[in-house]
């Protein structure tokens, strides 16, 4: 009997890469677009793997599978699995850590230079026939600011190579990173209390979960200078957007710039749209044509390493 893979949902052009992979190798892979964790429910429960991308793979979906031997998210992030669920099934769960580092930081130096150097919201003054050779806000210069990073993984070390190109003094928070490979980097180790008062460009690059929930919020935005710049290509549900739509309509920060949001579709009409310091991207950090069939393919090959080890005597 061939091995079953099920695919809970997906958004790319095609599953070819997936297909060329698990060619000839006696798989049977079944594609879903799964919404909500009742619709995964109904398509786990006999899976021998399951790959997800955006879907919720909860405790309940997981109780469901009968014969599950590993799951396997698309992406680096694995805050829509649940787990400790996985953990106490035995189930293994597995991701892509490193497949779109360079992208994603080259886009938060792009959100960063939108919002300190003023583009978005000086070519919507300029389409609405105003001509000033002076931006909105007055910031301080790139060679004079300071980047505080909020985690040094993968990602926040490329954004700390590229900021240092800029001349930026670069200062990071994260608690597992020895100091000694932060001054390899030509970075700082300083405390987040810190980062929060001292940095120009905040930057997050820190994974989602209950103690990082909404670590950003009114009582941190207000810590934050005047001019600082907000930026967050990693998970929407670390900001408080409630307190981020107010402490840029009230000055409290000067900008921010977001690529990912608590609630995906974000909302047409949200008001953090309308804010003129305000620069927002659909989730697209990860992409370029490259990354996206590298994610396929090693998804893929982890799925099929994962159903190899099991099957071993």
């Amino acid at each position: 009997m061939n091995a079953k893979v099920v695919i809970t949902d997906w958004g790319f052009p095609s599953l070819d890469p997936e297909r060329h992979v698990f060619e000839g190798k006696g798989i049977d892979l079944l594609e879903y677009q799964c919404e909500s964790e009742e619709e995964v429910i109904r398509v786990v429960g006999d899976a021998d793997v399951v790959m997800a991308q955006w879907a919720p793979v909860r405790a309940n979906a997981i109780d469901a599978m009968t014969r599950c031997k590993g799951i396997v998210r698309y992406g680096i992030g694995l805050d829509n699995i649940d787990l400790e669920a996985a953990r106490k099934k035995g189930i293994p769960v597995r991701n892509v850590p490193d497949y779109c580092v360079e992208e994603v930081a080259d886009h938060t130096v792009a959100l960063a230079l939108a919002v300190q150097r003023q583009v978005v919201s000086v070519f919507q003054r300029l389409k609405e026939g105003t001509w000033k050779i002076t931006p909105p806000l007055a910031l301080p210069p790139l060679r004079q600011s300071t980047l505080g990073l909020i985690g040094f993984g993968r990602i926040g070390r490329l954004v700390a190579e590229r900021a240092r190109a800029f001349g930026m003094t670069v200062i990071v928070s994260d608690p597992v990173v020895p100091e000694a490979d932060l001054r390899q980097a030509g970075a700082t180790a300083a405390a987040f209390d810190r980062i929060i008062k001292e940095s120009d460009v905040l930057s997050l690059h820190c994974p989602l979960n209950e103690k990082t929930k909404h670590l950003i919020n009114g009582p941190i935005l207000r810590q934050m200078k005047s001019t600082a710049i907000l930026v967050n290509t990693s998970r929407g549900g670390l900001i408080d957007m409630d307190a981020l739509v107010e402490a840029l309509r009230t000055g409290v920060i000067a900008g921010a710039a977001l690529d990912v949001f608590e609630q995906e579709p974000f909302p047409p009409g949200h008001q953090f749209l309308a804010l003129p310091n305000a620069v927002a991207t659909s989730h697209i950090a990860w992409y370029s044509s490259a990354s996206m069939q590298e994610l396929q393919r090693r998804a893929a090959i982890l799925a099929l390493e994962l159903l190899r080890k099991q099957s071993r005597p």
